[in-house]
């Protein structure tokens, strides 16, 4: 049991470098993925800002969140990309030819997903701060928001793992994630859901992304979290656990 996971690890940790290299060699996917939210970003505070009524002076503060949602929903898209080009160019029957561990092909592209996310996300608090933002949050709060977001991270990618196996081709790996990029703005993300019509209140407010912006937010600004954070964990951890093991059946039956 030992050597294999000590095979585990050492196998999946050559994938992961192999995924990292192909990132740091395409700067680019990262750069893509961080400007729309950007652009968001200050499409929204030095346009919209001051229209918006949220009950705050920094609207910067309160967008945010939403803003890291949006840009983890963008990248996404480039592991089901990147997981469809492996598939048809055949390197997975390659890599099955030789005495590693199968799963850890899939766990390579997922932590590089981790990994490009979480620069995304670094880049885009540091603009926040060049904007305005401030947080009075302590460094369990910092923690516990870094937590939510590696979860939801991780559960969009094994989503998106699903779509990059399925797919009959490029645009359909990729087009999975529009749907998910768009939920914000149907959330609390950019306005309280109280000025929202009936219907689209009820949707807002009943959906993952309000309840795990919510429970940023609070942790931002150091703000009683109450049953919000337990209902956006739950969502992040139901949503990892069945595309996990949809992604598995998947890759299981295709490679």
């Amino acid at each position: 049991m030992e050597t294999v996971k000590k095979h585990f690890f050492s196998d999946m940790s050559v994938m992961l470098g192999r995924s990292l290299r192909h990132i740091l060699r395409s700067m680019d996917t990262i750069i893509t993925v961080t400007i729309m939210p950007i652009a968001f970003m200050l499409l929204f505070v030095y346009v919209f800002g001051g229209a918006i009524q949220t009950g705050t002076d920094n609207y910067v503060n309160y967008l945010l969140p939403g803003i890291l949602l949006i840009a983890i929903a963008s990248g996404i898209s480039y592991t089901a990309y990147r997981l469809f080009i492996d598939v048809q160019r055949g390197i997975f029957e390659r890599f099955h030819s030789m005495p590693i561990s199968r799963s850890t092909l899939l766990w390579g592209h997922v932590l590089t997903s981790l990994v490009s996310n979480a620069i995304s996300v670094a880049v885009i608090i540091l603009v926040a701060l060049i904007m305005g933002f401030r947080s009075p949050a302590g460094i369990l709060s910092w923690l516990g928001v870094a937590g939510i977001l590696t979860l939801f991270t991780l559960a969009l990618t094994w989503v998106a793992a699903i779509a990059g196996l399925s797919a009959k081709s490029v645009d359909g790996a990729s087009a999975f994630s529009y749907p998910i990029i768009f939920l914000p703005f149907i959330s609390s993300a950019f306005v309280p859901t109280e000025s929202m019509p009936t219907v689209v209140r009820v949707f807002a407010e009943n959906q993952p992304v309000t309840s795990i912006v919510e429970a940023i937010r609070a942790l931002l600004l150091d703000q009683p979290v109450g049953n919000e954070i337990w209902v956006a964990l739950a969502w992040c951890v139901g949503v990892l656990l069945v595309a996990y093991i949809l992604a598995m059946r998947v890759y299981n039956k295709r490679v």
